[in-house]
């Protein structure tokens, strides 16, 4: 069984097919948290209580850190009573469980304020998913200052290494590894969204590396403003502590009132970040993504942004549909600019009608015109979003989020509206359902342009403002959740300014994320590399632009950094010669031929943009019988003597592969060697001296696709 008690030790084992986690109570009745790491053979061999380091001036390693009881651990729960107490005692009651789930239930009896913990099991990717229920059963207010989602403990070791996601507009995800010390390290967003900054996603190694060693991980399933903190103390377990951002919250829980905290979900891998990576992904898509679409292969988008900014209208779209359908796109999709007097980034957000100037007749022409060649058809919008020079801001003024008396900071020329308040998420709602129902939309590619600043909410009472955090959040889940299942044939994709809101809150509502605005294809290496560290390859977008500029990258180069994950192109096809459009149509094929291997299948990440010359990436089968190879270099000095062996991972040892190159037809055979040989031989990849002596140059963008497939 993967939850037991033991009645006589009095702890709970909760095991996955490689992970051990367990806590037992103390003779206060206080749950203690003992072991977390490897699956161990007995139950007798996990710790007791009584193995705990007994610190008389404070208390540590508790299961659910509070405010209060001497807990030095970073808190989950603080809250005030009404008669000004401010320490939370919580004392254990029962547990339930019901398969794969348990249910711990806690309580601070004098003040009837009820606990429970909640932990969900993934067995077979050792993962387990926490969050808590808090409850008023009393007659009075309760202010609920702190409520995070869990308290984590692991090894105190001088090797431990905390590694995390960092970054900014247009370069985030960048992995950071830094040693981890006495104190706090705080990993956090106070924007009001998960934010390009920090991720709230963190791994702790022990001298690690891609297949081997210890690795625990986890990442928050929030989309607002969220904390994690990495504790260290000499002589104590270092803790985890993660959930919703305390700083600027309160929440005031009214009698019979219950919330519940965001997920925090957690795992282990004895086998390096390689194992732990793909047991996130595919978690992602078996137990997040919305189940109708999760395991649908995603289609290759065009998107017009790059070819006409907001100058859209029928007939240039009609246009760069014809092109876009001649190299094999599936899915076309219009940008900013149809809707209202958009005519720049100045006005128009919020009035959600369509610009009868450029589209005189409304969108159904143009998407007739668009399926016609046989494509989906697509929409951007920003519905969080209002410029003050639109018609929904001089109506509703009192919309947006803002302090009287304040200045009202823009960002992108616009404001935020207050997606806490009930009319404004009601708004949402039927315009965006108006939207979907009049119009024969595939694909909405949701936008959210800037942070929160001046987090007023004046139309509650003061001592509910500081709620506008959560609430936010939660109506922004019920509007994605009402039009997912009132329209359950459109694909939603997820963007913020890029990736400044991506994480698992929002991806139990949304297909795909938008990974940057970056989409230089050098650029997106690094930023992809330490996209795959918290995130699937299938909810990845990369686009095929002309960032950069259009000749300084070769349009295979580009085309092959953006089959990392789902393919997008957002060139300007006006552009394009005849020898580009045979390129991209090939390039697109190829995608089409690999998408479901590089879209369901395994990632082992060969290499690293920051440490080796190239950057390799291999996507493998569940059976094992066929992968793919993307192989992109990363120019430098002396690139001449490049000569690249790339060895492959996962293989069946006595399989025998033919490595190939080309689409299908066209194949043109490489090597055919064991798997494990090419595990130990690898492949010659490139052999850029080789190159230049027989072309007199080298492609300082050099980069190739190879396939392999098991031949007996």
């Amino acid at each position: 069984m993967p939850i037991t008690f033991d009645q006589e030790t009095k702890r709970w084992f909760l095991e996955t097919e490689n992970m051990g986690y367990v806590f037992g109570l103390d003779d206060q009745g206080k749950i203690k948290n003992l072991y977390w790491g490897a699956k161990l053979p007995r139950f007798r061999d996990y710790p007791q209580v009584k193995d705990l380091p007994v610190m008389d001036r404070y208390t540590w390693n508790d299961e659910f850190s509070v405010r209060g009881e001497k807990n030095n651990v970073e808190h989950c729960l603080k809250v005030e009573y009404y008669d000004g107490v401010r320490d939370v005692v919580l004392n254990y009651k029962s547990f339930e469980v019901n398969g794969n789930d348990l249910v711990i239930k806690l309580s601070d009896d004098h003040y009837s304020l009820n606990v429970n913990l909640f932990y969900k099991l993934i067995e077979e990717y050792d993962i387990i998913e926490r969050w808590i229920e808090i409850e008023n059963n009393s007659n009075q207010e309760i202010n609920v200052e702190d409520m995070k989602s869990a308290s984590l403990y692991v090894e105190n070791d001088e090797k431990a290494k905390l590694n995390y996601l960092a970054g900014m507009w247009g370069s985030e995800f960048h992995l950071r590894k830094e040693d981890i010390n006495e104190g706090s390290k705080v990993l956090e967003s106070k924007v009001g969204k998960t934010s390009a900054y920090l991720n709230p996603f963190f791994a702790i190694d022990y001298s690690a590396d891609e297949d081997h060693g210890k690795v625990y991980f986890g990442e928050l399933a929030w989309s607002g403003n969220w904390k994690i903190v990495v504790q260290k103390r000499i002589y104590e377990r270092i803790a985890i502590i993660g959930g919703i951002n305390d700083w600027d919250f309160s929440y005031i829980l009214e009698p019979s009132e219950k919330i519940n905290t965001p997920k925090f979900v957690f795992g282990f891998s004895d086998e390096g970040f390689t194992k732990a990576s793909q047991n996130i992904h595919h978690y992602q898509l078996d137990y997040v993504l919305p189940k109708d679409k999760a395991h649908k292969l995603r289609k290759v988008i065009y998107n017009s942004w790059e070819a006409t900014t907001f100058n859209v209208n029928e007939e240039n779209q009609k246009i760069l549909a014809e092109k876009a359908a001649k190299i094999g796109v599936e899915l076309f999709v219009i940008d900013d600019g149809w809707f209202g007097e958009r005519n720049d980034d100045h006005a128009g957000l919020g009035d959600w009608y369509v610009n009868k100037e450029k589209f005189p007749k409304g969108l159904q022409p143009l998407i007739s015109y668009v399926k016609s060649l046989g494509m989906d058809f697509g929409i951007w919008v920003e519905p969080e979003m209002v410029n003050p020079d639109s018609e929904l801001y001089r109506e509703h003024p009192d919309w947006v989020i803002s302090f009287p008396n304040r200045p009202k900071s823009l960002q992108r020329n616009q404001l935020m509206l207050n997606l806490a308040r009930e009319d404004v998420k009601e708004f949402i709602i039927d315009f965006m359902d108006n939207l979907l129902t009049q119009n024969d939309i595939d694909f909405v590619k949701w936008d959210m342009n800037r942070h929160v600043f001046e987090s007023g909410w004046m139309q509650v009472k003061p001592r509910k403002q500081r709620e506008i955090w959560v609430k936010y959040v939660w109506n922004l889940y019920d509007i994605w959740k009402y039009l997912r299942e009132k329209h359950p044939h459109v694909t939603f994709e997820n963007c913020s300014s890029g990736g400044g809101r991506v994480d698992i809150g929002l991806m139990q509502y949304a297909d795909q994320v938008w990974t940057s605005d970056n989409t230089d294809p050098f650029d997106r290496l690094e930023i992809q590399e330490g996209f795959s560290y918290a995130y699937a390859p299938k909810v990845m977008m990369g686009w095929v632009t002309d960032w950069g500029g259009k000749d300084t990258y070769p349009l295979t180069y580009r085309f092959h950094s953006s089959m990392m994950g789902s393919l997008g192109i957002g060139a300007d096809l006006n552009k394009f010669s005849e020898q580009d459009f045979d390129l991209a149509r090939y390039q697109v094929q190829l995608y089409k031929e690999i998408r479901e291997i590089v879209q369901e299948g395994y990632q082992f990440r060969l290499s690293s943009v920051k440490n080796d010359r190239y950057f390799a990436l291999e996507y493998l089968n569940k059976s094992k019988d066929e992968g793919v190879l993307i192989y992109l270099r990363n120019p430098r000095r002396f690139g001449l003597f490049d000569r690249v062996n790339v060895k492959l991972k996962g293989l069946e040892n006595d399989a025998v592969y033919t490595v190939y190159e080309g689409l299908q037809g066209e194949e043109k055979e490489i090597v055919k060697l064991s798997g494990l040989a090419l595990k130990e031989r690898g492949i010659l990849v490139e052999d850029s001296s080789k190159d230049f002596f027989e072309s007199g140059k080298v492609t300082h963008f050099y980069s190739r696709i190879l396939r392999f497939r098991r031949s007996n």
